[in-house]
């Protein structure tokens, strides 16, 4: 079982991001990544939607036989949390409670931003997941535009900068010294958000903290792949057109973005 994959899903492309940063962390392990870009974005979807199209990719990744599940997308953790954890045997890690550890141990005043699409804004996903740290004030700021930005492959220039400063600069006002990117695209803006919120702000990236926690899961129940069997090896299906997503793909993941492979049970 050790050198099966690590499975990681996401409602389309920003779970790449999380795939990144496993590989970057755990470069001898194989992952096997489904987005389901056919039916994305969840987040304007009714969460029993969002939770019955979750489950059924989540399903195929455990048919392939993956070590673990990653649920890559902020809307998808909120959404089937529980159940995946009872429904599977494998672990299963999301992106919403690492990055809510990470922030309430970074921060120093008490005052935690989150930013992130308008369907986990609304979930109220990371506010909830911070009740157990009640001393902190949580500053949601939803940034629609961001995902357009990181998919056109704009992540610079002035337009970029101005819309960034008119979603940070109220977060800015709040006073807060910790900020989450809670939606996997926006590692990719990482420089422009640093450069509007200062160098005094903390920033804390779901993508980074997620895959500490699957390096976590996996050598606990001592699942790492053996450093001696031979190099790893990935899989990228689509519920949607394998060209467009190869294309997006290797703009947020890199060049292990070889073969996609067309999964249409997933198609409207």
């Amino acid at each position: 079982m050790s050198d099966a994959p690590i499975g990681i899903f996401d409602s389309g492309y920003g779970g790449l991001t999380v795939a990144r940063a496993v590989l970057d962390q755990l470069p001898g392990e194989s992952i096997a990544y489904l987005g389901d870009t056919a039916r994305a974005p969840y987040g304007p979807r009714p969460i029993a939607e969002t939770r019955r199209f979750a489950l059924e990719c989540l399903d195929r990744l455990v048919d392939h036989g993956v070590k673990c599940l990653v649920i890559a997308c902020n809307t998808a953790s909120a959404a089937v949390l529980h159940d995946a954890r009872e429904r599977y045997a494998v672990p299963v890690v999301e992106v919403i409670r690492p990055a809510v550890r990470r922030a309430a141990a970074a921060t120093r005043n008490d005052v935690v931003g989150v930013i992130s699409t308008r369907g986990t804004h609304q979930s109220r996903a990371y506010p909830d997941a911070f009740a157990a740290a009640p001393q902190i004030r949580v500053v949601s700021q939803p940034c629609p535009r961001f995902v357009e930005f990181v998919e056109s492959g704009v992540t610079g220039g002035k337009e970029v900068v101005a819309v960034a400063h008119e979603y940070l600069d109220p977060v800015i006002a709040q006073g807060v010294d910790t900020l989450i990117l809670g939606c996997t695209h926006y590692p990719l803006l990482t420089g422009v958000i640093s450069y509007v919120m200062g160098d005094t702000v903390t920033l804390v990236s779901s993508a980074e903290e997620t895959a500490k926690d699957v390096y976590r899961v996996l050598a606990d129940s001592d699942a790492l792949r053996p450093p001696l069997e031979g190099a790893p090896s990935h899989s990228f299906t689509t519920t949607g057109d394998p060209a467009e997503f190869r294309r997006l793909a290797r703009r947020f993941l890199g060049p292990e973005v070889d073969t996609v492979f067309a999964d249409d049970r997933g198609a409207p």
